[in-house]
């Protein structure tokens, strides 16, 4: 049998980066989706020589749609059928609502949301009917608390989570295990870890490396779990969010974000 294929999103750094290497070390070969010069060819190559998997390089902006569907035309020209979608791709920032301009928002809400719909649809559209299919959304467990200066990137995640929800209902009868996955913060880049390190309390105990989310990711999704919660405060996390009053979790929230958040 050929071996699987995967399409992973964002992939060229952070989270992306550590679950391509993390499925080509389970020798399925991949399909990589960054910006243009963000180092997907570097990556690409270091990927062939060291774990020795196909990796096919797509480099483009994916909130342009006619993007998403370019990337399926190569994939049939190419006669690759993906077995596997990751939509990682993704936008945060970490600002007061009215300091980021309208077209910083757009750009926000094209990549965080339209790009995993319209990439979900056109993935479904080619499956080999005979064989499983794997889709990991990339939510966050900002979808599921309300966190100042993540209004809008933390109501797309609440969308991704919904939108999971929904097709695992819908294709449950399917030959496709969808799962969605819900890490808390994650080391991915410099400032993240400077502002992470600043983190007290539940705050920085939630933070997470990228490789062990990762591995957690990806083994959750072959088990066919609906959602995955990296890292154990996380999921006790989500336990208090369910039983707790809204006025406590508020204050929960507000005393780990003191340095922050004007109170």
């Amino acid at each position: 049998m050929k071996p699987l294929t995967a399409i992973v999103t964002g992939a060229s750094e952070g989270l992306g980066k550590s679950i391509a290497l993390e499925l080509a070390s389970r020798q399925i070969d991949l399909v990589l989706v960054s910006l243009p010069s963000s180092g997907l060819p570097e990556l690409a190559e270091y990927i062939r020589k060291n774990l020795g998997v196909k990796v096919t390089v797509f480099e483009a902006d994916l909130t342009s749609a006619e993007n998403c569907t370019d990337l399926f035309d190569v994939l049939k020209r190419r006669k690759v059928t993906a077995n596997i979608l990751i939509n990682n791709a993704g936008l945060g920032n970490w600002a007061w609502f009215g300091d980021m301009n309208t077209g910083f928002y757009k750009k926000q809400i094209e990549l965080n949301v339209i790009a995993p719909v319209l990439l979900t649809h056109l993935f479904l559209a080619q499956v080999d009917d005979e064989r499983t299919a794997y889709i990991l959304n990339v939510g966050s467990l900002a979808g599921r608390f309300v966190v100042p200066k993540k209004q809008v990137y933390g109501a797309t995640k609440s969308f991704i989570s919904y939108f999971t929800r929904c097709l695992q209902l819908e294709m449950d009868s399917q030959n496709v295990s969808i799962s969605l996955l819900s890490p808390g913060g994650i080391n991915t880049k410099p400032e993240l870890l400077v502002m992470n390190h600043n983190l007290k309390g539940i705050a920085k105990a939630t933070i997470t490396e990228p490789d062990r989310v990762a591995y957690e990711a990806i083994h959750g999704m072959f088990l066919g779990k609906k959602e995955i919660i990296p890292g154990g405060v996380n999921k006790l996390m989500v336990l208090l969010n369910t039983i707790l009053p809204g006025f406590i979790k508020d204050m929960i929230i507000k005393s780990n974000l003191k340095p922050v958040v004007k109170m």
